[in-house]
């Protein structure tokens, strides 16, 4: 028996649609979406499942996100599946890797492990074929290679008198009570080093064909432009390969591509078994508010701001300057 054999199993989404149905209809007027999610169901119309996604799409998009009803994120999240399962039944597994990850990233909370499994069947039959077809990879080349930055050209990228004249302390093996005490209850800025180099990340994640293995064919959110002040700045869904061949193009300087503020660990579990999380991030008790990623080219700066809570930033790759304000 093959991989292939059964297609994509859905166990949450076949004992909650009904429930999805009604609500949608009740709550959202979803009568439209309702009839055709339906038919997708019940007759395998391809089509209507199409028309499913769209409808839900453009509810998705009809205001701003906050005010976008949650029933609606959940009946997104159904009609990916409904899509994914004919595009899975035809072969196309990067059209139905596609989708799946539409799903994850705009979908809702309550048919992600239906996605999530989906994501991992299609996954794990296409290297079956890459294996079948002979397609080994090579060794891998470097993302990023180690280059000399001018520290001038950093700093001009910065408002003047932004940066603070104190001196911001480097500590190497810094317990997590050295930390409370002399750091995170005075509120100071520390730099530690030391900290990750049992990560699987510092090596991994400078090697394109591992990228490429495991995360190569996921489609994640994006952002273009040097930063989102500029005028030229926008958002666009590609996939992870594509992604990194834009970091490594002698284009990128001028119009950087990078990947922020994304729950990206979350969506590729590979990714996130490559890192840690440290335990200074218990400091201050209370739940993890996220684990996010900033992928990007060197010299890609954001705009100086304030966050709501405190951040750790883990810089797992040595290849590109920090500026101050991130």
């Amino acid at each position: 028996m093959g991989l292939t054999d059964g297609g994509i199993a859905t166990p949450t989404l076949d004992r909650e649609a009904p429930e999805i149905i009604h609500r949608v209809s009740e709550e959202g007027g979803g009568y439209t979406f309702a009839r055709m999610v339906s038919a997708a169901a019940s007759d395998g119309d391809a089509t209507a499942a199409e028309v499913a996604r769209e409808i839900a799409w453009e509810q998705l998009h009809s205001g701003p996100w906050h005010s976008v009803l949650p029933i609606w994120r959940d009946a997104y999240s159904m009609a990916c599946l409904h899509v994914a399962k004919h595009h899975f039944a035809g072969g196309d597994f990067p059209e139905t890797l596609k989708v799946l990850d539409l799903g994850l990233i705009m979908g809702g909370s309550l048919l992600r492990i239906d996605l999530e499994n989906a994501v991992e069947k299609v996954m794990a039959v296409a290297e079956e074929r890459e294996k079948s077809n002979n397609n080994v990879g090579g060794d891998g080349g470097l993302l990023f290679s180690s280059v000399e930055f001018n520290e001038d050209e950093v700093f001009q990228l910065l408002p003047t008198k932004s940066l603070s004249s104190k001196h911001v302390a480097r500590r190497s093996e810094l317990s997590l009570e050295g930390f409370l005490r002399d750091y995170y209850m005075l509120g100071l800025p520390v730099i530690i080093s030391d900290s990750m180099s049992h990560w699987p990340a510092r090596a991994r994640w400078n090697n394109t064909d591992y990228l490429k293995k495991v995360a190569g064919g996921r489609t994640v959110p994006v952002e273009v432009g040097k930063n989102y002040l500029c005028s030229e700045w926008k958002q666009e869904l590609i996939t992870f390969s594509q992604f990194l061949e834009r970091i490594q193009s002698r284009n990128t300087c001028a119009v950087p591509t990078y990947l922020a503020q994304h729950p990206l660990f979350d969506q590729i579990k590979e990714l996130r078994k490559d890192i840690l999380v440290p335990d200074y991030c218990y400091a201050g008790g209370g739940e993890m508010r996220s684990i996010n990623a900033w992928f990007g080219p060197g010299g890609t700066v954001t705009p100086l701001h304030h966050d709501p809570h405190h951040n750790l930033f883990a810089q797992a790759s040595d290849f590109s300057p920090l500026p101050g304000c991130w």
